[in-house]
């Protein structure tokens, strides 16, 4: 008896010593620096005042239906639940945009194009959605304000979703849309002039992820790329994923139960479910080589609880010497951008969307090129 218990002792103990060296990789606490070591104008940190205000209120109070479903609904049929009311959230907000669906090289996709767009100035856009939500039509606001933006055209990409598919057929639509994209527009065959990429959440990490494969397969790089809120690290390693669950009034309710389990057994679970190690940097962005990316803008809650893997990201890259620029909002909900426009910090985060991608590409409106 007492051998046998001793060798379960040390089977339990060699998993997690796998677990806790080999799953969740690299110690990242070194790019937990805070502003004040930031050369200045780098990390920008925004907000509307010291306390929540009415907008902020009205945005979390419009999130009640999530909560409902997550309280409401049987668990096997939250995903398709959830799916239908992201899609459906904002299906009533009226949008000066053509949306015109397209096959992108195999990958399903629509183009949304704004009064005027020109179709040689072009932005890939990736959904989030936690892998598993989301679509083009859920991200309307967004991209065409991204359209608007940029005076051209966007091409939101409608990659395929977990569980039905693996986590890389995500990752292998988003190359193949990037790939089209360069030599493809939204009135047939013609290279891009000036190329955006783009994505939120899950598309944020996405967004990054292609960025190191294009750099990594020479292909054309984007002028610029702006990355949302994005997820960059697959281990649960950052610290507010559980400073900030009590703050963040999206994704708090839904990852309040995750929360609670050990990180070990997380690691596992991750790595059965993609097959991958939750650090390779295909997954995890931020473990990969992040030098030499395109200039890139990326932006962030303070009190969300992806909040770290944006911080964590920027430092890596800032100092691999690529040109990376931070920008947080205080009070705000992850992917405030959703928002647009009656909510304040959506308004001012797109003006500042819309100054990066401008001084990067001076021949968009003419503009002097950044310094």
């Amino acid at each position: 008896m007492t051998e046998s218990i001793l060798a379960g002792l040390a089977a339990a103990t060699a998993i997690w010593f796998i677990g806790a060296w080999y799953l969740r990789g690299a110690d990242l606490r070194a790019f937990d620096r805070p502003r004040s070591d930031v050369p200045a104008g780098l990390w920008q940190s925004f907000s509307t005042g010291d306390h929540p205000n009415d907008e902020h209120r009205a945005v979390i109070e419009s999130l009640s239906g999530v909560t409902a479903i997550l309280g409401n609904t049987p668990r096997a049929r939250q995903l398709p639940v959830l799916r239908d009311y992201l899609d459906t959230m904002f299906a009533d907000r009226r949008l000066d945009a053509r949306f015109v669906a397209v096959d992108a090289g195999g990958v399903r996709a629509e183009w949304v194009l704004a009064p005027g767009a020109d179709p040689a100035t072009r932005t890939l856009y990736i959904h989030g959605g936690a892998y598993t939500m989301g679509s083009p039509a859920s991200h309307r606001i967004i991209t065409s304000r991204f359209s608007e933006m940029t005076g051209g055209a966007v091409l939101a990409v409608d990659y395929r979703r977990m569980p039905e598919n693996p986590r890389m057929a995500g990752i292998a639509d988003c190359r193949t849309a990037y790939r089209w994209i360069l030599e493809s527009g939204p009135d047939g065959p013609a290279p891009a002039s000036v190329l955006f990429v783009a994505g939120d959440s899950a598309g944020g990490n996405l967004t990054l992820s292609l960025l190191a494969w294009g750099r990594d397969q020479g292909l054309r790089a984007p002028d610029a790329a702006v990355a949302l809120a994005p997820q960059t690290d697959a281990t649960f390693g950052s610290p507010s994923l559980k400073d900030n669950l009590a703050t963040d009034a999206m994704l708090g309710p839904m990852f309040r139960t995750l929360s609670r389990v050990p990180r070990s057994l997380l690691l596992w679970a991750t790595c059965l479910r993609i097959r991958k190690r939750p650090c390779d940097p295909v997954i995890s962005p931020v473990f990969g080589d992040l030098s030499n990316l395109p200039p890139l803008l990326i932006h962030a809650s303070e009190v969300e609880m992806l909040r770290d893997d944006s911080v964590r990201y920027f430092n890596k890259a800032r100092l691999a010497g690529s040109p990376v620029k931070l920008q947080t909002w205080n009070h705000v909900v992850h992917v405030w951008h959703m928002f647009y426009p009656e909510l304040t910090e959506a308004r001012d985060a797109f003006e500042e969307i819309r100054k990066f991608l401008a001084a990067r590409t001076p021949r968009l409106h003419g503009d002097s090129p950044a310094a």
